[in-house]
């Protein structure tokens, strides 16, 4: 087994925690993937910080995070006149936010923060740039 695929087994990330979707229209988005997944959207919440909206439902253990932009300048924004709605990103639920950092810059990830900051459903988070994973965003998420 290679140092590589040994340290994944002891990974810090410990499953994915949401998917997340960019959206044109939260409300119309969120009224499909109600149909889609047969659940209701649980919780709405604007995240200032980033500009963005956000709708989260939860099918069994897995959730879905919708996001629509909230400021023209926004991340959100950007994504989705360069690409259209669909996948944003991809989040890993994490123990300790800071050393999992700290081990991906370690690593020679690039993180698009510095800091943990505060995000959408009572989490702490830090991106990790598409460019070091292959073209996925990546989140980390630790509960506050």
């Amino acid at each position: 087994m290679s140092a590589t695929a040994l340290s994944l087994q002891y990974s810090d990330m410990n499953k994915i925690e949401h998917i997340g979707i960019a959206v044109n229209d939260i409300e119309t988005a969120g009224a499909l993937y109600e149909k889609l997944l047969n659940t209701a959207v649980y919780k709405i919440e604007d995240v200032p910080s980033e500009g963005v909206r956000t709708a989260f439902l939860q099918s069994g253990p897995n959730k879905v995070e919708l996001l629509q932009a909230t400021a023209e300048d926004s991340p959100i924004a950007k994504f989705i006149s360069k690409k259209g709605e669909g996948i944003h990103h991809i989040a890993f639920e994490v123990d300790d936010i800071k050393a999992e950092m700290a081990r991906l810059k370690n690593e020679g990830f690039v993180l698009l923060n510095e800091e943990a900051k505060p995000g959408a459903d009572n989490k702490l988070v830090c991106f990790v740039h598409p460019k070091s994973a292959n073209g996925v965003l990546i989140e980390l998420c630790q509960e506050r």
